[in-house]
């Protein structure tokens, strides 16, 4: 299948992609690496008036240190931010994960902002922005806007983003240099839409015990969730504690269900992932703790 006929544009500027965003709204489509757009085009799942290709656009695929935040492009490729010494020491997460989506050919194309438009919701790229309460930057005119991206997505492949507004960075924190970090899905086979995925940020204080946690599950609900893990902050980090967690999570989440599993077992999926990530990154931060010793 063919999509159906649209007008492609490449701006030179930003100012003039979203001109041209602004004359189209719902009715224009914006092409960072294609590897979302392309193939729900070629389904006429989406018909676009305009498609407006950014992906050679200047100042949208750098990675910057800015203080305490990183600041990624919207445009920039995957694999570029897998083979990054910077996201690899200051956002361990997005590194974990990096790996899990989709295939190295697909990596080669595909961008960090693409992903996070997109907002599908077994995404690995949104899962690790949500666990890392990182910040989505949209431009829409000439007005930024700034929103927390566990405030971003609504539901599946829906966002807060506005018909005029582009994604144009992802505004990260930090990693803690103490911190462990751990990421794991399930999915029909490697590379394929996971069916559940979890991702793990863990701090330990001087005697052992959880001093912080931030821990999310995608490919469950509808889009990137996060755990509220404050009654488990100060317990010893051990195999109960995971446990406990891992029986919470099961719990509290309201599974999706599809043609591929039911509910009930995306919930166990998100038991078991919870309870290995946790134990994961409880081992990494030790290690951490160890080395610098």
């Amino acid at each position: 299948m063919k999509p159906v006929a649209f007008e492609y544009c490449r701006p030179d500027t930003l100012v003039e992609a979203l001109d041209l965003l602004a004359e189209r709204r719902e009715e224009a489509a914006v092409l960072a690496g294609g590897m979302s757009l392309g193939p729900m085009l070629n389904l006429r799942m989406v018909r676009p008036r305009r498609v407006i290709d950014i992906s050679r656009l200047a100042g949208l695929d750098g990675i910057a240190l800015r203080g305490e935040r990183i600041v990624t492009g919207a445009t920039v490729i995957q694999a570029d931010a897998l083979d990054s010494a910077v996201i690899r020491k200051e956002l361990p997460l997005l590194a974990l994960a990096l790996p899990w989506v989709g295939h190295f050919q697909t990596r080669n194309s595909g961008t960090l902002g693409g992903s996070v438009a997109h907002a599908d919701p077994s995404a690995e790229i949104p899962l690790c922005l949500v666990v890392s309460d990182a910040t989505v930057v949209l431009r829409g005119g000439r007005k930024e806007r700034r929103v927390p991206a566990r405030a971003f997505f609504t539901g599946a492949l829906t966002t807060v983003r506005r018909p005029d507004e582009m994604v144009v960075a992802i505004d990260w924190p930090r990693a803690p240099a103490d911190a462990g970090h751990a990421f794991e899905e399930i999915a029909q086979r490697h590379g394929d839409f996971a069916i559940a995925a979890a991702a793990c940020e863990l701090r330990l204080d001087g005697h052992g015990r959880i001093a912080a946690l931030a821990l999310g599950l995608g490919g469950v609900e509808d889009r990137p969730i996060t755990v509220d893990t404050a009654a488990f902050v100060g317990r010893p980090a051990d195999a109960a504690t995971a446990t406990a967690i891992a029986h919470y999570i099961r719990d509290s989440v309201d599974p999706m269900e599809d043609r591929t599993v039911s509910a009930d077992y995306r919930r166990a999926l998100s038991q078991v992932l919870a309870e290995r990530v946790v134990l994961r990154a409880v081992d990494a931060a030790r290690r951490k703790r160890e080395e610098a010793a």
